[in-house]
């Protein structure tokens, strides 16, 4: 039985399949116990090793994408974001915006769960197997100068090309140097109709000059990221925090009121009485 189970040890690690010869065993005996064909057993050998592989490819692919654990769409309460972009986010599951390379865009005021959005967004597409990579903002700019310094940049641009998606977040806050300005224009115009972006930001584009500090810059910016584009109008939701502290604010009892103790008088005893 042992050289057996190292040989089936062997035999497994040779074609790369991951079952182990006790769990092969426990999937032989189920078989003999249900009767089931030779055909049935290799079905259920081959969808268990399916699953094994989808679930390693899944962990995989979240670990690359740096998402947040917690910013998930079960997490999200659709319900606060109206009829009409509560429909936006959901169609967004479906993944189906990569395939024409469009980008994304989360407009709103700080707290309004932008960034959620993105990020629910992000996990709903590697479920489905795409490959996502979420980044601030500032930190991709410091990471393409990095690049360009070291005349690496389009060898970092290559790498990011790998990712069906990638995620900015807070775009806004921002500010650019001339060089960290033309480095995010690279970027976005490398992905431009090839591979999709989805953005965050607190600035309307009436205002994105503040990021690229150039008028001709930001409306070809501005032109290459609208285009092919979905727009998430968040603007006129309430802050996440804003909308907690004022639940927690209402549901708060509020305090007693103090019990004034009264006072003995200067050289009194008050043991005395």
């Amino acid at each position: 039985m042992t050289n057996r189970h190292e040989e089936l040890t062997q035999l497994l690690h040779a074609v790369q399949l991951h079952h182990t010869p006790a769990e092969v065993d426990a999937l032989a005996l189920r078989a003999a116990k249900e009767g089931l064909t030779h055909a049935a057993f290799l079905y259920a050998f081959v969808q268990q090793e399916a699953t094994y592989r989808e679930q390693r490819r899944f962990e995989r692919l979240l670990r690359e994408s740096r998402l947040p654990r917690e910013k998930t769409m079960a997490q999200l309460d659709l319900g606060r974001f109206g009829a009409v972009l509560a429909q936006q986010i959901e169609r967004l599951q479906s993944g189906t915006f990569l395939a024409q390379a469009a980008n994304v865009i989360a407009v709103g005021k700080p707290g309004t769960g932008k960034s959620h959005v993105a990020a629910a967004v992000g996990h709903q597409l590697i479920r489905q197997g795409h490959t996502v990579y979420w980044t601030s903002t500032a930190a991709l700019v410091q990471q393409l100068l990095a690049a360009k310094r070291d005349l690496r940049l389009p060898r970092e641009l290559a790498r990011l090309d790998r990712f069906a998606c990638v995620i900015l977040d807070d775009i806004g806050y921002v500010q650019h140097s001339r060089d960290e300005m033309e480095v995010l224009f690279t970027f976005l115009a490398e992905r431009y109709e090839r591979r999709s972006v989805i953005l965050t930001t607190n600035l309307v584009f009436s205002e994105w000059e503040r990021i690229f500090q150039d008028p001709m810059t930001t409306m070809a910016a501005i032109d290459r990221v609208v285009h092919h584009s979905v727009i998430l109008d968040m603007m006129g939701l309430e802050s996440y925090r804003a909308r907690e502290a004022s639940a927690q604010k209402a549901t708060t009892p509020p305090a007693p009121p103090a019990q004034l103790q009264p006072h003995a008088a200067v050289g009194s005893d008050p043991t005395v009485g």
